[in-house]
């Protein structure tokens, strides 16, 4: 089995306070595919973002991720079970979950492996959806900037998992028989300048930067450089392209 990869305990407090939140229609998608609401596995949970938008629509939602760190950062709710666990290798119940969501998470995961968990512990009928998000887009200046740091600064920092991210998870072997999804989701958000530098710092791209650079900051330097387009107190629009995969689970 793959080699397990943890890259955010380190900065779970950061990861929380700055990641974006998915929109509603991206779970409405989701949601309307479901013919049942009893219970659902959200894999790769972080600090419960998603897990915690799905408490408010299935009975009850098991959500695993490796990091504790980030597990201990995750929102409670009376129906959310968090465990930490791999997920190629769980102790649920065979036939269990009418849902399994992974989100940006996937391209961590040993696939084979993944997904004879899910066929073991999902139930016949029921979906798998994974999603992710791409880089983000603001303005044309700002998004040069942006570009440029993410591909020839801290390119070659970022683990290879993250060319599935690039390739909109078109990369990805998704062994299921693929269900019609839309093609025109987004995050959108509005963020001062303070929020896109926490963001930049919760790559972990530039966690190993610092770690093989003796500590040195690459956000650092382009925050200087972003500062020059926008000004202090400014609020901008941000949008993230979201792409998906959403699958039958068949026996």
């Amino acid at each position: 089995m793959k080699k397990l990869i943890d890259n955010f305990s380190k900065q779970s407090t950061t990861y929380k306070k700055y990641r974006p939140e998915y929109p509603t229609d991206l779970y409405d998608v989701i949601l309307n595919m479901c013919q049942e609401r009893n219970e659902c596995w959200d894999c790769g949970t972080g600090n419960g973002q998603v897990a915690k938008e799905l408490s408010k629509h299935f009975k009850k939602v098991s959500a695993t991720d490796i990091s504790e760190n980030q597990i201990k950062l995750a929102e409670k709710r009376a129906n959310i079970d968090y465990r930490v666990v791999r997920a190629e290798n769980t102790d649920f119940e065979e036939n269990q979950f009418d849902l399994i969501t992974v989100a940006q998470a996937v391209h961590w995961f040993d696939f084979q492996s993944f997904y004879k968990e899910v066929r073991r512990v999902g139930r016949v009928g029921g979906i798998i959806c994974i999603w992710g998000y791409g880089l983000l887009k603001i303005e044309k200046g700002l998004d040069e900037v942006i570009s440029k740091f993410y591909r020839e600064i801290i390119g070659p920092y970022w683990n290879e998992e993250r060319k599935h991210i690039d390739a909109e998870y078109e990369t990805i072997e998704f062994d299921f028989k693929e269900l019609e999804n839309p093609k025109d989701l987004s995050i959108q958000a509005t963020w001062s300048y303070h929020q896109l530098i926490g963001y930049l710092n919760s790559w972990s791209s530039v966690q190993n930067y610092i770690k093989e650079n003796g500590g040195e900051n690459p956000v650092e330097v382009i925050a200087e450089e972003i500062s020059r387009i926008w000004k202090e107190g400014e609020v901008k629009q941000v949008r993230f392209p979201v792409f998906m995969k959403m699958g039958l689970i068949e026996k």
